[in-house]
Parts: C-alpha cells; sequence; structure tokens
C-alpha cells in the first residue's frame, strides 16, 4: 500500500491537522456570517471533498473564508438566507465560465496594493462587529457605525457579569492564541484555533458560565436549497451586485492565495484557470446546498504545505473528516461559546490587515501604499463593493500617471532657433507640466518644437500644444515649427 501510495502517510496526518485548523474556522465564519454553523461545515467538506479531487493547485484548501464574512453577512441580512444559495450559485457558474474562458490568469493583473486594501477593510470590518459578540452586545450596521460605538459597547459590558464572562472568554481566546507560537512545540502539534476554542469551551461547561453558545439545528435541518422564487431576486439590480462582489473577491482570493502557496513548496505550480474551475465547481454545489460561499484559504493551505502534505489526497482527506464529524458529533458543537469565535476571528480579521507591509510600502511606493490605504477607508466607510471599485479606480489613475513620463529638452546656442525636444508619453495628467516648460521659452526667437521622441501623444495633448503654438507664432520674430516626423 505504501509503495504503491508513497505520501499516503503524509497527506493522512496533514490532513488530520488542516481538519482541526478548519472546523473552529468553518464554525466560526459561519456564525459572524449570521447563518446555522453546520452551512459552515457544509462548505468546508464540499471545499475538501468537490474542489480538493479537481485539478488547479494541489496543496491549496478551499472553505468558507474570514475575507467573506462581511459580505455574506450584509447579503443575509438584506436579501434573507434563502436568497444566499442562489448568488453562491450564480458566483460558482460565472466562475466556471470565466476558467472555461480561460480568465484565470488575468487575474494577476489586479493590483496587489486594491487586495491587500480590500482585505484590510473586511479585517477592520470584522474586527470591528466580532468585539460587539465578545462584548455580547448588537452590532450597529455600518462599518463606521461599529467603530464609532465601540467605547459605549466597552463601557456598558461593565455593569453586566453576563457580558464580562462574555469579555474573558474572547479576550482569552485571542491571547491564547497570540501567544501559542510562544508554546512548547509538543503543545503547538494541536492548532491555535482548536486549543483555544477547546479551552474555552471547557470552562464555559466547568463554570456553568452565563454566555452565549452555537445554536444547533442539525446538518440535514441546516441545508435548504434555493427555492424557485429565490431565483426571481436576480431581476434586482443590488443582488446582482452583490453577485458580481462575490465573483471578483472570491476568484482574486483565491488565485492569490494560490500564489503564495506556490511560494511555500517546490511541486508542481498552480494551473490558474483550472483553479477557477475548481473553485467554481464548488461554489456551484456550495449554493445548491444553500451553504456559505468558499474561498481558497491561506491560512489552512499554509498549514497543510507546513504538516508536509505531498498531493491532494491531504485536502480531499480533511473533507472527509469534516463529513464524519458533522454526521457523527453535530451536538458538540452545541457547547461552543460564541465569544471564543469571535475571539478567533478577531485574531484572523488582525492577520488581514498589513501594518508591517504598509509600513515598508510607505517608504518605498507611497502611492500604492495610498491606495490600500483608500481602499480599506472606503470599504469601512461605504461598502466592499464601492471599496474596491474606488481601489481599482485609483490604481488605474496610479498607473495612468507612472506611464506618462515626458521630457522636454530645450537646446539654447543662442543664435538661431531654439530647439525643444520633447520624448516620452504626453498625456493630460502631464499636460499642465508641459505647457509650464514652454510658455518659460523666449517669445522672441523662433522656436522649433521636435515631437519625433514621443511615444505616445493624446488628443487632449495635441490640442494643447497646437494652441501654444498658434499663441507663440502669433509674433513674426517667433514663429514655432513643428516637427512630427
Amino acid at each position: 500500500m505504501t509503495a504503491k501510495y508513497p505520501h499516503l502517510r503524509a497527506d493522512f496526518t496533514a490532513s488530520l491537522v488542516v481538519f482541526l485548523v478548519a472546523l473552529p474556522l468553518c464554525v466560526g465564519v459561519a456564525v459572524a456570517s449570521g447563518v446555522p454553523a453546520e452551512l459552515g461545515l457544509v462548505t468546508g467538506i464540499v471545499g475538501g471533498v468537490v474542489t480538493g479531487l479537481m485539478r488547479g493547485s494541489s496543496l491549496q484548501v478551499s472553505g468558507p473564508a474570514a475575507g467573506l464574512t462581511v459580505l455574506v453577512y450584509e447579503a443575509v441580512q438584506r436579501f434573507g438566507l434563502p436568497v444566499l444559495g442562489v448568488v453562491v450559485l450564480v458566483t460558482g457558474l460565472l466562475q466556471l465560465g470565466m476558467g472555461a474562458l480561460r480568465l484565470g490568469r488575468y487575474f494577476r493583473a489586479i493590483s496587489v496594493s486594491v487586495v491587500e486594501g480590500m482585505l484590510a477593510g473586511i479585517g477592520l470590518v470584522l474586527i470591528a462587529g466580532q468585539l460587539y459578540a465578545v462584548l455580547d452586545a448588537n452590532a450597529p450596521e455600518s462599518g463606521l457605525g461599529k467603530i464609532a460605538g465601540l467605547p459605549e459597547a466597552v463601557a456598558g459590558s461593565l455593569d453586566s457579569s453576563a457580558s464580562l464572562a462574555s469579555l474573558a472568554l474572547g479576550a482569552g481566546t485571542v491571547a491564547l492564541l497570540v501567544l501559542w507560537r510562544r508554546a512548547p512545540r509538543r503543545l503547538r502539534v494541536v492548532p491555535g484555533p482548536l486549543a483555544a476554542v477547546a479551552l474555552a469551551t471547557g470552562v464555559t461547561v466547568l463554570l456553568d458560565a452565563p454566555v452565549a453558545t452555537v445554536e444547533v439545528s442539525g446538518l440535514l435541518d441546516a441545508i435548504q436549497p434555493p427555492s424557485l422564487d429565490a431565483f426571481g431576486e436576480l431581476v434586482g439590480v443590488g443582488l446582482l451586485g452583490t453577485v458580481v462582489a462575490f465573483t471578483l473577491i472570491a476568484s482574486a482570493e483565491s488565485l492569490f492565495s494560490a500564489a503564495a502557496v506556490d511560494r511555500m513548496h517546490d511541486g508542481p505550480r498552480t494551473s490558474y484557470d483550472k483553479e477557477l474551475l475548481a473553485q467554481g465547481a464548488g461554489n456551484t454545489v456550495c449554493g445548491l446546498l444553500g451553504a456559505l460561499p468558499m474561498t481558497a484559504v491561506i491560512v489552512r493551505s499554509a498549514a497543510n504545505v507546513q504538516a508536509g502534505a505531498r498531493t491532494k489526497a491531504s485536502r480531499v482527506l480533511h473533507g472527509v473528516w469534516l463529513l464524519l464529524f458533522a454526521a457523527l458529533l453535530p451536538g458538540v458543537l452545541a457547547y461552543i461559546p460564541l465569544p471564543a469565535l469571535a475571539g478567533v476571528l478577531v485574531h484572523a480579521g488582525a492577520k488581514l490587515v498589513p501594518v508591517r507591509a504598509l509600513v515598508t510600502l510607505w517608504r518605498e511606493h507611497r502611492g500604492e501604499a495610498l491606495i490600500l490605504v483608500v481602499t480599506a477607508v472606503s470599504i469601512v466607510a461605504v461598502s466592499m463593493f464601492e471599496g474596491v471599485l474606488v481601489g481599482v479606480a485609483l490604481s488605474v489613475v496610479k498607473t495612468a500617471w507612472d506611464a506618462s513620463h515626458v521630457k522636454l529638452e530645450v537646446i539654447d546656442k543662442g543664435a538661431g532657433p531654439v530647439q525643444a525636444y520633447l520624448s516620452g508619453n504626453a498625456t493630460f495628467l502631464r499636460l499642465p507640466k508641459i505647457l509650464d516648460s514652454l510658455e518659460a521659452l523666449p517669445r522672441d526667437r523662433p522656436v522649433e518644437l521636435h515631437l519625433t521622441g514621443l511615444h505616445h501623444l493624446d488628443h487632449a495633448c495635441r490640442t494643447a500644444l497646437e494652441s501654444w503654438a498658434q499663441r507663440h507664432s502669433s509674433a513674426e520674430t517667433a514663429p514655432v515649427k513643428v516637427t512630427t516626423q
């Protein structure tokens, strides 16, 4: 058996590690998204068994992701849980279409600063929202409202024993996750999220702490395929915008995760188009089951690689372990305290905010750092979709600005015409600089303006140069000759 499957032992061990990492995250993401906890397990199972069997990235693990929590919660609150399956189903079909059209590779053209800004904005909203769960308080609807209302929520929690118990469990969970990397190596065999949730659950049961726990409805009861009536919501512009946001964000996050995972191992590289097909197939199945959307998730993927996985068997097996847990031990979920899951997601949200990378980026590429910050702030202040659009627009403007380098060289020998040479890319973005330089030329001398060095001359610049030449040539002693060839 070992000779026929040489990597079976390594993949089996890695699958157990990934299962232990995925279990609390699947449940936590579902609860934070405002859906039954079992649906998070369903998405994890599909991500392992369905997506895991397909080609693409051999070691990347898929499942419910913290990065989509905010968007899913908003969709559920706005359209209702029955419509979520429709959104996820259409998202999967669009991903299948994009993969079939070989568009996966083009997602690599999305600015890294926009993606990191998107994740940072999601992380900030996620942290703010889950802090209310830690405090056993109701969270405001808007991102800015969540942040602005935190001081009042903290003050209110000090007067309630239930809120204090909830705060203690949530804060203890975050503290354990932060310090887990410094724990003895023997202890670190157990993944940090599982250890934190298990400890919090044990404390809750032993002390009979007055905190909210996960509501369990049963796996089969939680699965609700979308009805035909739910598909009628697709005629609304709001739902179509949500579908587009799901598709772009889930696809970009998955493919950027694949690029990161490729840097962690020496095995086969990711086929981006096939990976997009795999994600589309997984989301299509999740949509048919009324479950959460899936993406490739870097935390579980990194755990898979670091645990020594060699083939896709590890991610398929992790889905099998999730299925067995959901089928045989669903009652265990009812003992898990919600503040502990909120603490896990606060920690996960903090990882989405690239503070150190932002400092380095500010020193080396301030324009990219600005795009990252504006994207994140826009997501917090407005919404996910609009925030990403703002980031993309800024990225396009910055690219256009960087590409429109133009140089004006003036040669004046004191006699004869003044020679002016324009080179580079003359666009409207650089027009003020060009005109300022030309206006500074002597007005009592002929000028020869050479445009042969220009790679690009847009209509605005051409019109402005012609207007300048006409004005400068109004005096007979200072004619302008323009050379374009």
